[in-house]
């Protein structure tokens, strides 16, 4: 099944734009505390080289498995105190909310610092020029801390005379 992409679906660099296909493959199982949904979901994520700030795109494709109880269970479960229960996803009457569960499955998943490709130079320090396109790129700088011996060269017309 394909359904639209819930809005922020993703990080600041990287995450599927909104609106765009997700791919579903879902299996909704009844259990005894509710219903176990599993499964994979798919879609393209896009996103800015963390170093050249090209274009990324990068194909996600990760598991779901999450359960969803009955309200009388997550009833009982806040009532007995349990901190592993405190997450519980619950049933709304015949329905469930997928896009939390969905959030937490594909978000962890994308990359944290995107990159265009394995060995992307990223952009110049200086002036900001991709290094990419200019390979040879460099800058002439002269440390401020040896600027004080440039005197020492014997470049001057003075050192000339001696």
């Amino acid at each position: 099944m394909t359904v639209p992409a819930p809005a922020d679906l993703g990080t600041v660099v990287i995450g599927i734009p909104e609106g765009s296909d997700l791919e579903l493959d879902l299996r909704l199982e009844a259990v005894m505390e509710g219903v176990l949904v599993t499964g994979s979901v798919r879609g393209q994520a896009v996103g800015e080289c963390g170093r050249c700030l090209d274009e990324v795109t990068e194909a996600v494709d990760v598991t779901l498995a999450e359960l969803f109880v009955y309200p009388e269970r997550a009833a009982v479960a806040a009532q007995d105190g349990d901190e592993d229960d405190e997450d519980l996803r619950e049933l709304d009457g015949d329905f469930l909310d997928l896009e939390p569960a969905l959030r937490d499955a594909v978000v962890p998943m994308l990359p944290f610092q995107p990159v265009c490709r394995p060995d992307c130079p990223g952009l110049c320090p200086v002036c900001g020029a991709r290094l990419a396109d200019e390979p040879g790129h460099s800058h002439e700088t002269l440390d401020p801390r040896w600027a004080a011996l440039g005197g020492l060269t014997g470049t001057d017309d003075e050192t000339k005379e001696s």
